[in-house]
């Protein structure tokens, strides 16, 4: 992959960049991840603050649903080891709740200046909230980007993780505010006999011979 620059960021269909760092659970390198395994990589601005505590007791609270989903969590920030040691253990004494996923010790920036996570009008030091969904080919499927005042919404993080996995898995689109159990949206037929297979497909709710969803 091309050299980014510090302020340049991967796009939706790269493949995520590698890396080595250093976490709270030990050093990592991306390409190690199991091959079968999804990842959300997620970025906050910095330990001990307000927003961050919420957002990532938010992925702590809710990683057995991440599990269920085949689905590693990975934070990170510009913080060091130590700092990242302590928050974790001053918020499981405060809260109860245990960060019990790998947090990334960026402190030479190497891993937020890959994602592009900086951003000069931002903060050229802070990581904004990025959040990256890789696949288990190691492809970038889903990009969010948030300011460094505004929290994520964690509905809207498994909501988008479990509709690429079903894109996938059934070959499919979804359409507005899709969850699961709702219907999908069948790709869109490519040539005239499609056309006429799919005008009379009853199997199918027809709403034009280009939108036509089904239950899966």
């Amino acid at each position: 992959m091309e050299e980014l620059n510090q302020f340049s960021m991967p796009r939706i269909g790269d493949m995520a960049p590698d890396f080595e760092a250093v976490t709270t659970k030990g050093k990592i390198k991306l390409s190690d991840f199991a091959k079968d395994k999804w990842i959300v990589m997620f970025s906050h601005p910095a330990d001990f603050t307000p927003v961050c505590t919420t957002e990532m007791t938010g992925f702590a609270l809710r990683k057995g649903e991440f599990d269920e989903l085949n689905t590693e969590l990975l934070g990170l920030s510009i913080d060091s080891i130590h700092a990242h040691l302590a928050w974790v253990q001053n918020v499981k004494n405060n809260t109860g709740v245990y960060f019990n996923f790998p947090i990334i010790a960026d402190l030479d920036m190497s891993v937020s200046k890959k994602y592009g996570m900086l951003m000069e009008n931002e903060s050229t030091t802070a990581a904004v909230r990025a959040v990256f969904f890789i696949d288990p080919s190691k492809k970038i499927r889903l990009i969010m980007y948030y300011p460094l005042n505004v929290g994520r919404n964690m509905d809207e993080i498994i909501r988008s993780l479990k509709a690429l996995q079903t894109a996938d898995k059934y070959k499919v689109a979804l359409p507005l505010d899709w969850v699961p159990g709702e219907k999908v949206i069948v790709p869109p037929p490519a040539t005239l006999e499609e056309v006429e297979n799919r005008l009379n497909d009853k199997s199918i709710e027809l709403i034009d011979f280009y939108l036509a969803k089904k239950s899966i």
